[in-house]
């Protein structure tokens, strides 16, 4: 039983990826991706971005399926067998 992993995001029941979390830890990464991206909203206004908004939401989309991927479920497609 020592050995069982636990998954911080677990598979979704229908379709491919991640449902919410289930483990502190898990939550924790989603509320700093919100802070994240909401202080970037706040500091890549849109007069002065020139869309660098858009890259940095891009890396943090990435960054966070990358947590996903590595911590949770191995995603596939599920039809909710």
């Amino acid at each position: 039983m020592a050995d069982e992993k636990k998954y911080w995001f677990p598979a979704k029941r229908y379709g491919w990826g991640w449902g919410l979390p289930t483990t502190w830890q898990g939550w924790l990464v989603i509320l700093a991706f919100v802070m994240l991206m909401g202080a970037g909203g706040a500091y890549f206004r849109p007069q002065h971005a020139n869309g660098y908004f858009l890259v940095y939401a891009g890396v943090l989309c990435v960054l966070l399926t990358l947590v996903c991927w590595l911590k949770g479920e191995p995603p596939r497609w599920r039809r909710g067998d």
